[in-house]
């Protein structure tokens, strides 16, 4: 016998994870958030489902103890959400980056499981040790000590098992709530809430992949090569898969352990100016920076240098993206607010009608209340959050990748003013920016784009002949197509002339292109040493002559 139903099981599942939902939000007493739209049909159900609730307390607090309550992808959707500050009110945002998404761990024997099926060996095989007690979890992944054949010390962090069906069902929850918040809730449009759960999706799918942790850790390991002041653990290919990563183990001290770091002898002010430091080289020389940068993922060596783990989070910017920061950090240490409105415009992040002076004096509102604080209380992240909120006003859009930085930023201020209360941000930031702004636009970074485009022109010349032969083509079709035409004689010989003198012009301008090139190559690998208070002059006049002859050859006749 066989029964009839118009509601198939993963409806049924999605009806009662949707109950859950709103049993948690009206525990805690966040009805309010559920009642758009159709929801407020729900009511009697709020109230039925939240006796013995908890509507004491911070909102933001709540808000977290809920997110926490529901599981595990709920918490990393909230640490996500903790990354797009400008979106959220300051309690909320706040209260969002204290999740935690420790979740129970996993049976070890499981986990022997999943790593012997992804690398294809018996874990005795691949490892002289394999711990199957966990030693640390999360939602996503959890963490088992080993060692390599070799004796080397590693950890080997394995992807939760069937944790993509759940997450997959928890996301098309979350785009149907996104749906209803944004259609049926006045502030809906303004959060752009399928948006910012689209971004979501994407970083989650991108945790799934271990390969993809490992190739961020491996890239910031090279950008940090030898360097004293950050170490990244070694990632071993021959053993990383999709659900498996194994990464060298890091020893040292939690760098929230304070006591023992300051009874180690660590100089807590030089800790707390590298953290900067790191920082500011990761976002502008490298453009790609660990965007997880809390207490958990650091620990300190007893040399001082600081060691990260988990890297499935980072942040990328782009050169446009540097300058405008660097502009603005600079215009902010120096009060100069009009350097500020005009990094803004410039960029075209605001509308190009915008009165630079109006926006110059939104600015001066926003930071003149913070100059009036001592150095040691102003908060460089808030003050990106205020800038982003006043050029909101003024229709700049949203730029996830800033506000992940802005985070970043105020991660990094809050642990370094732990470990030394009066850490002057100014004193590290603002010579580095200052620095790295010369390095963009002073003449070392004119003659390192000048090296760079080398290769470009050198396989620019030895086209110039067949692209004048293509020139001489075009001109007999010409003459052809006039013919055929029956053009004047007085037209013809007028068309003929102009080709001729675009012919002269881009013989000319070859041969000029040509020796100036030569005499840059000259310059540049120091055969030709003209005295050193002219050398800049003949590259200025090289490249000069180089770019107008350029233009010259692939300008068309008129």
């Amino acid at each position: 016998m066989t029964t009839n139903s118009s509601v198939s099981p993963n409806r049924i599942g999605a009806i009662f994870r949707l109950l859950r939902i709103v049993r948690v939000a009206s525990k805690y007493g966040l009805s309010r958030f559920l009642k758009l739209g159709p929801g407020r049909f729900l009511t009697p159900v709020y109230w039925l489902l939240s006796l013995g609730g908890n509507k004491s307390g911070n909102e933001g607090v709540r808000i977290r103890l809920a997110l926490e309550e529901l599981g595990p992808v709920f918490v990393k959707f909230g640490q996500a959400l903790s990354t797009r500050p400008d979106l959220l009110p300051d309690n909320i945002a706040t209260e969002l980056t204290a999740l935690q998404d420790a979740v129970p761990p996993f049976d070890g024997a499981v986990a022997k499981k999943i790593v012997e099926a992804s690398l294809g060996k018996p874990v005795t095989e691949l490892f002289k040790q394999f711990d199957l007690k966990p030693f640390a979890s999360a939602s996503v992944a959890q963490v088992h000590l080993a060692k390599l054949a070799n004796g080397t010390e590693v950890i080997v962090k394995v992807l939760r098992p069937d944790i993509l069906p759940v997450i997959e069902r928890d996301l098309r929850l979350l785009y149907t709530l996104a749906f209803f918040v944004n259609k049926y809730w006045d502030q809906g449009p303004r959060l752009r809430p399928v948006e910012v759960v689209k971004e979501y999706d994407n970083t989650i799918h991108n945790e799934l992949d271990m390969r993809m942790e490992a190739a961020n850790a491996a890239l910031m390991k090279r950008n940090f090569k030898n360097s004293d002041l950050v170490y990244v653990p070694e990632v071993y290919w021959d053993f990383t898969e999709q659900d498996v990563l194994v990464m060298e183990r890091i020893h040292g001290t939690p760098i929230r352990d304070i006591d023992t770091l300051k009874t180690k002898g660590i100089d807590m002010r030089k800790l707390a100016h590298d953290g900067v430091t790191i920082f500011f080289t990761q976002a502008f020389r490298d453009g790609f920076f660990h965007a997880d940068m809390h207490p958990g993922n650091i620990f300190v060596g007893d040399n001082g240098q600081y060691r990260a783990v988990d890297f499935g989070i980072m942040g990328t910017l782009t050169d446009e993206d540097k300058r405008y920061l660097a502009r603005n950090f600079i215009g902010f240490f120096n009060r100069d607010y009009r350097a500020v409105a005009d990094a803004h415009i410039q960029a075209g992040w605001v509308p190009s009608h915008t009165r630079a002076e109006d926006f110059e004096a939104a600015i001066r509102t926003v930071c003149e209340p913070i100059f009036a604080k001592p150095i040691s209380e102003i908060s460089f992240g808030k003050f990106l959050l205020q800038l982003f909120q006043t050029a909101h006003r003024f229709e700049m859009p949203i730029q996830p990748q800033l506000a992940l930085l802005q985070k970043t930023l105020l991660n990094i201020e809050g642990l370094g003013r732990q470990l030394y209360p009066q850490l002057d941000l100014w004193e590290t930031a603002k010579p580095f920016l200052e620095r790295w702004m010369d390095e963009q636009i002073g003449f070392a970074a004119f003659r390192e784009k000048v090296r760079t485009e080398m290769p470009n022109w050198a396989q620019t010349l030895p086209e110039l002949p067949t692209n004048f032969h293509g020139f001489l083509d075009d001109v007999r079709e010409l003459r052809k197509y006039s013919a055929k035409q029956q053009l004047s004689l007085t037209s013809l010989n007028r068309q003929l002339e102009r080709q001729e003198r675009s012919r002269r012009r881009v013989w000319a301008s070859s041969l000029v292109f040509i020796t100036a090139a030569a005499t840059l190559g000259l310059l540049f690998t120091g055969l030709l040493s003209p005295p050193a208070e002219y050398r800049d002059w003949w590259v200025y006049c090289a490249v000069g002559a180089m770019f107008a002859s350029y233009v010259m050859i692939l300008g068309k006749p008129r």
